[in-house]
């Protein structure tokens, strides 16, 4: 994946041949294929809390499927006797060449599915020259990751929480570290109604999880001086030991005492999220960077009229991959609208790409390029950067091949000709 034109055989057929040729010596891949086989291995691996956060929807999960039956819906039209086989899989973003329409989108607390979290996906990401979006809830921070990547291409994924100069001292770490562009979350404003994470009574952030980038972030940390327990602090019992303990084994590696990060769970949880945030504010973002801005989590055609209007260089149709409204529509169903309403901007798909099928229907929709979520958390949490790597190396392949057999020769080619 190194070079954006597929020499030989392309990635599509050189990573079958690799996983057949194998086969004939016993072994068979990392992770399945097959993306409900990857999901459930998952399930299997790892314990209830940590799948029901990373796997979980809003309410009884309709915008999750709405978001699978939207991909199911579209069909591919192929051409025949076309003479593609070799074929351009890069695409192009803010003056940056990738070398597929595939980014790994901005997943928190990847701890819950491997010790290593942030560091393995970042250096599975290097390793193929995928961007990685860094989540403002990662398990490790920002630095770390991009010194683990090297001068591979990384992007940061920001929420606006209440508390202005952390969110202003992240835009400055961002650009510090080398990211290409900054994705401003809008639906998550709120947290959306989770009973998965809700019938276990579980929220990691109370408990120290994802909060590497407040942790390491000086004026987060100047919050802390002052530590308060609430008045009517329940009395030791033993899920309130356990939940101590991790928020010392946080502090240990983050340099805080336990009272502190008792005081930065509590911070954060009453900061992070802004519900009053609006298109005026943006003016402000735009005043403290020069990175391109991306607006992630639009699906009406307004949105994207404004986003335009407001001077944003991209949008990132979206809907939290089902996470913040039961019942919402589909992101894909809207991708059309958002693309015409949007004139120039480009405009990139999240939330139910779980294929390099899904992938080409979306570019085909008009999409530029798309952001892959859960998939590559199951394959860290089966065998972390290895198994991320070969989730990315699947879905790229999948891709290539498909591109090949709808008779397409660049990814850039796709569009409404290739849809029944």
């Amino acid at each position: 994946m190194s070079q954006p034109k597929s020499s030989g055989p392309g990635p599509g057929r050189s990573r079958q041949t690799q996983i057949f040729v194998d086969g004939l010596g016993g072994t068979r891949p990392l992770v399945p294929v097959d993306p409900e086989g990857l999901r459930k291995a998952a399930r299997r691996k790892l314990d209830a809390p940590a799948f029901a956060y990373l796997a979980g929807g809003a309410g009884m999960e309709r915008t999750m499927q709405a978001n699978l039956d939207a991909f199911s819906g579209v069909k591919l039209l192929p051409r025949r006797l076309c003479g593609s086989a070799s074929r351009d899989l890069s695409v192009e973003l803010f003056g940056h060449t990738y070398p597929a329409p595939v980014l790994l989108a901005p997943l928190g607390v990847l701890e819950l599915a491997h010790a290593e979290a942030d560091l393995a996906v970042g250096r599975a990401a290097a390793a193929l020259g995928v961007p990685f979006i860094f989540s403002s809830q990662a398990s490790e921070p920002m630095e770390d990751v991009a010194a683990a990547m090297g001068d591979s291409p990384r992007w940061f994924q920001l929420y606006w929480g209440t508390d202005e100069e952390v969110t202003r001292s992240f835009v400055r770490r961002v650009e510090a570290c080398g990211a290409q562009a900054i994705v401003l979350t809008l639906d998550t404003t709120l947290l959306g109604w989770r009973p998965r994470d809700l019938d276990l009574g579980n929220l990691p952030f109370l408990r120290g999880q994802g909060l590497a980038q407040y942790l390491t972030d000086a004026h987060f940390r100047s919050r802390l001086d002052t530590v308060q327990l609430p008045a009517g602090t329940p009395r030791p019992s033993p899920a309130l030991l356990k939940t101590a303990a991790s928020l010392a084994a946080h502090g240990r590696k983050f340099g805080l005492s336990l009272a502190q990060m008792r005081t930065a769970a509590a911070h954060f949880t009453a900061s992070y999220t802004r519900p009053d945030l609006q298109w005026d504010d943006l003016s402000r973002l735009r005043e403290w960077t020069t990175l391109p801005i991306l607006l992630k989590g639009i699906l009406h055609p307004d949105d994207a009229r404004e986003a335009a209007q407001r001077g944003m260089d991209g949008i990132i149709v979206s809907n939290h991959g089902g996470r913040q409204i039961d019942g919402e529509v589909g992101s894909l169903t809207m991708l059309p609208r958002v693309v015409e309403a949007a004139g120039d901007l480009p405009v990139l798909l999240d939330s139910g790409v779980r294929t390099g099928a899904d992938v080409a229907k979306a570019m085909a929709l008009g999409a530029r390029a798309v952001l892959l979520g859960r998939p590559y958390a199951y394959g860290l949490a089966l065998a972390g950067q290895a198994g991320v790597q070969e989730v990315i190396r699947n879905v790229v392949a999948e891709f290539d091949l498909t591109l090949g057999l709808l008779g397409a020769h660049s990814a850039r080619e796709l569009g409404p000709q290739h849809l029944a």
